[in-house]
């Protein structure tokens, strides 16, 4: 097996300190949180670079707009999402719980509808199309899931199932010390960087209306059930169907539906040309 490597998850630890110097205690940061604001800043820079194509329906004074709307739609839709998708029960019991973030709980699904809400409202900003704005999002997206899952392999959350393929590892906060699959890694490789480089390259050049949005949904949806088959359940869920289907892979079968019926509207024969996008 792979010795895992022990990185503190805390990336910088300063003061705070009060005004004669003395120090109040830690202000710990920690890598989980700086990974959010690097994938933001590369969704920033990589939304620059596509806003400047000709067909582009965001103009790259509006990139910094629409990674804000982005930014808010993720964090509170992934937390929402999180607790009504896999801790239900704990915000009945306290509803406060929502709002205690420092305890961790983020779902991918729930920040996905979150960021289509705020993209909804940003269009309305903007005036444009719905869809032309999430197929030019889309390929902004798998970059910051990528740092998302790095983020938790350094946190050692969300680890995998036992295995004995030589690259498992023994995280070191696991109660039971067994030698897991490092799944953030599977997920960081499949939903990031497969991801990024199959919406970047499908994204090169203009295609119809809603073809990149549904790429992202089919691929992801595949992605994320595969890894599944390797990733350690929630253990106050287990599996929820069939003695092996998580909350996870259910969650990514809509995804996968809702994906391939839109590749199919997108590519249907239409009399109308008109309804190309113009995406970038």
């Amino acid at each position: 097996m792979l010795k895992y490597p022990e990185i503190d998850p805390v990336a910088i630890s300063i003061g705070p300190f009060d005004v004669l110097g003395n120090t109040l205690g830690p202000l710990n940061v920690h890598w989980y949180g700086l990974m959010y604001l690097f994938g933001f800043a590369f969704a920033w820079a990589l939304g620059l670079y596509r806003a400047r194509k000709s067909y582009s329906p965001v103009k790259p004074a509006q990139v910094e707009d629409l990674i804000f709307y982005g930014a808010v739609g993720l964090v509170v839709g992934a937390r929402v999402g999180y607790v009504f998708f896999y801790n239900f029960g704990a915000f009945l019991e306290n509803p406060a719980w929502l709002f205690k973030v420092w305890e961790g709980g983020m779902s991918f699904h729930g920040g996905l509808l979150g960021v289509l809400i705020a993209m909804g409202l940003y269009c309305k900003k903007i005036n444009q199309h719905f869809i032309d704005v999430t197929d030019f999002l889309a390929p902004l997206v798998p970059i910051g899931l990528a740092l998302g899952r790095i983020g938790n392999f350094i946190g050692q959350e969300l680890w995998g199932r036992e295995t004995t393929v030589p690259w498992g590892m023994v995280f070191p906060n696991d109660p039971d010390q067994l030698v897991r699959h490092p799944s953030q890694l599977y997920q960081a490789g499949l939903e990031g960087l497969a991801l990024f480089v199959v919406l970047f390259w499908f994204s090169r050049n203009p295609k119809p209306r809603g073809a990149v949005s549904a790429m992202l949904l089919v691929c992801y949806g595949i992605f994320r059930f595969s890894v599944e088959f390797v990733r350690q359940p929630d253990a106050h869920i287990q599996f929820d169907l069939f003695g092996w289907m998580t909350r996870g892979q259910i969650l990514c079968v809509p995804m996968v539906l809702v994906g391939l019926y839109v590749l199919y509207w997108a590519y249907r024969p239409k009399k109308d040309v008109g309804l190309q996008s113009k995406n970038a």
